[in-house]
This record gives structure tokens, C-alpha cells and sequence, in this order.
């Protein structure tokens, strides 16, 4: 008697643990399954998400200002994120364009001109004698130093081809990323609920603390970082165009990626203010130079201030996140990982705690 119950427990229990598992597997199958459909939507609704919630200020007063008109109030910055991204784009590719046009024309008709190399240049251990002879070949015969570079330009010129393709692609993901941050600001409050509900399951009455660090700490990103480069690389693409610097443009880009890498603006500006010296008249070579000062050290001003504002989560936390996000998934990972570690302290916090209190 008692063998024949065990066996039907036996039974019952493989019945029920064969089921969950059917069931567990199909919830997989279609987990996955739907990952793969949103896949190539996935990085864009995260930029989404993002803007959404660092703007969410400014289309909260935006919104109070129309009366409370949600969707028009949407619609409106929609544009004016588009119209912000699109004509500095549009403005870039010109002056590159412009740029590579003019520098091609000045090498084919021969009026490049390269100054010779400085004397102090053969006294640089292993690479100043080297350096020194090609700078006098291309200070005396460009042809002849670009023919020596032939198989690095090669290289270069594929490189740039390809990131060129690849920028073109980031862009028109940035233009649906901001088309989906508008309809989710014309539904934020649906959106609010939404977050908060899940945060409450996954951590109970914490979920919206959670849910309120997540939000601040991609706000304090947004201004800290890539705020304070946007402004960094705008007030020198500003100054590039002043001084009539060629492709002023690309060079405005390139500070501007070196700002979020949080390298700074100097390893452009210094080549700037060396060109400006041999090629421009003294007294704008002097004014770009004490300008390039203050310029280069705004992001230690600025950055203290901005980063980890309105955060109780200190801004070393936030700054490793973001930067060790940055190294491991790119602009995007620079709120990714501020938010996860940001998390990840508040929990260890949460269990130190819980330790002590039980003690």
C-alpha cells in the first residue's frame, strides 16, 4: 500500500515537474523569440528611453507652457531635437567635405606648404631623427612624403570609409531613437506607472526608490558628461570657425569624442595653436592660445557640478560606472553602467545594512 502511494507521488510529481518545465521552456522560446524580432529596435528604444528621461524637465515646463497639451508638447520637441541633430550634421559634413576638397586641390597644384622641422626635433629619443627627415621630405616635396605614406593612407582611407558608414548608421538610429522619445514623453505618465509597477515586483517597496536612482542618475549623465562635452566641443567649434581653421567641423567632432572619452579638448587644441603660429597672423595665434586655457579645463569646472547633481549616490560611483560603460559598450554604455553600478551600491548598501541591523 504504501509502495503504491509512493509510486503515484512519484507519478504526480514527474507529471507537474514536466509540465513546469514545458512551460518554463516555452516562456524561454518566446522570450527569445521576441529579443529577436526587437533586436535591431532595441538600441535605439534604449537612446529613447534616455532622452525621454534626461528631457523630461524641460518638456514638463515646455508642456505647462501650452497648457498641458501632451502630445503637441511631444511633437514640438521632436522637432527641435531633429532640427538641433540634423543642421550641425548637415554643417559638418560641408566644412569635411570642404575641408578634404581644399587640401586635395592645395596637394595636386602644389601650394601646400609645410614648414621646415624645428632643430629641437632630432634630440627626441628613437623617433626624433625619423620624424625630423620626413618632415624636411614633406616640407620639401609633399609628393614624394605621401608616396612614402602610401600604404598607411591606404589603410586610413578604408578606416574612414568605414566609420563614415558607420556614423551615417548611428544617425538615422538617433533619428527614430528621438521619434521614440517623443512618444514616450506624450505618454509619460502610462510609462511612469509601467516602470514603477515593475520595480515594485522585482524589489518591492524599494522598487520606486530604485526606480527614482535609475531616473536621476541618467539625468546627471546626460548634463555631466556628455552635457559639458557638447558644450566643450561647441564653444570650440566655435572658435575654429573665428580663426578660420580648415575643416573646422571635423575638428569641432573629434573634440567632442574625445570629451566623452573624458582625454579632453587639449590634444586638439595644441595642434591647433601650433598650426595657428606658422600659418595664421600673431596676435589671433595669442588670443587662440589664452582662450584654449580656460577652454580645456571648463569640463574640471563643470563636471563636479553637474555629475551626480540631484543623485545620493556618490559621484565617484557614478563616474567609474559611466566610464568603465563607455570602454565596454560604447557611448551608450556611458549610462548603462552608471545606472547599474549606481544600483548595484545602493543594494550592497542595502545588504551592509541589513547586516549590521540583524547583529
Amino acid at each position: 500500500m504504501n509502495d503504491s502511494n509512493l509510486s503515484t507521488g512519484d507519478n504526480i510529481f514527474f507529471h507537474r515537474s514536466l509540465e513546469a518545465t514545458i512551460r518554463i521552456g516555452l516562456l524561454l522560446i518566446i522570450t527569445v523569440w521576441c529579443l529577436k524580432i526587437v533586436g535591431p529596435f532595441i538600441e535605439p528604444i534604449i537612446w529613447g528611453i534616455i532622452i525621454a528621461i534626461a528631457a523630461h524637465p524641460l518638456y514638463s515646463r515646455l508642456c505647462s507652457a501650452l497648457g498641458d497639451r501632451h502630445k503637441t508638447a511631444a511633437t514640438l520637441f521632436t522637432l527641435a531635437f531633429l532640427i538641433i541633430m540634423i543642421v550641425p550634421t548637415v554643417l559638418l559634413t560641408d566644412t569635411l567635405i570642404d575641408g578634404i576638397k581644399m587640401l586635395v586641390d592645395k596637394i595636386k597644384d602644389g601650394s601646400l606648404s609645410i614648414p621646415p622641422p624645428p632643430e629641437s626635433l632630432d634630440n627626441i629619443m628613437l623617433i626624433g631623427e625619423p620624424l625630423a627627415k620626413f618632415w624636411l621630405l614633406a616640407s620639401e616635396n609633399i609628393h614624394s612624403a605621401l608616396q612614402q605614406l602610401s600604404p598607411v593612407l591606404k589603410v586610413i582611407g578604408s578606416w574612414l570609409l568605414s566609420a563614415a558608414t558607420g556614423a551615417g548608421i548611428a544617425i538615422l538610429r538617433f533619428v527614430v531613437a528621438i521619434i521614440i522619445a517623443g512618444i514616450l514623453l506624450a505618454n509619460s505618465s502610462g510609462g511612469n506607472r509601467i516602470a514603477r509597477a515593475i520595480t515594485h515586483r522585482l524589489a518591492d517597496q524599494k522598487g520606486a526608490d530604485f526606480a527614482d536612482l535609475a531616473e536621476a542618475t541618467v539625468r546627471s549623465v546626460a548634463n555631466g558628461i556628455l552635457g559639458v562635452a557638447l558644450i566643450q566641443s561647441l564653444l570650440a567649434g566655435i572658435s575654429f570657425m573665428v580663426v578660420g581653421l580648415p575643416a573646422a567641423g571635423l575638428w569641432a567632432l573629434l573634440c567632442l569624442i574625445l570629451s566623452i572619452a573624458q582625454i579632453g579638448t587639449a590634444p586638439i587644441l595644441i595642434p591647433v595653436v601650433i598650426y595657428l603660429f606658422y600659418n595664421a597672423d600673431t596676435f589671433t595665434a595669442v588670443a587662440f592660445l589664452i582662450w584654449s586655457i580656460p577652454l580645456s579645463l571648463v569640463d574640471n569646472i563643470l563636471k563636479p557640478i553637474l555629475l551626480g547633481r540631484g543623485v545620493k549616490t556618490p559621484m565617484a560611483i557614478i563616474f567609474i560606472g559611466a566610464i568603465g560603460g563607455l570602454l565596454n559598450s560604447g557611448v551608450i554604455g556611458l549610462f548603462i553602467g552608471a545606472v547599474t553600478l549606481a544600483l548595484g551600491y545602493e543594494l550592497f548598501l542595502l545588504w551592509l545594512n541589513a547586516e549590521t541591523s540583524s547583529k
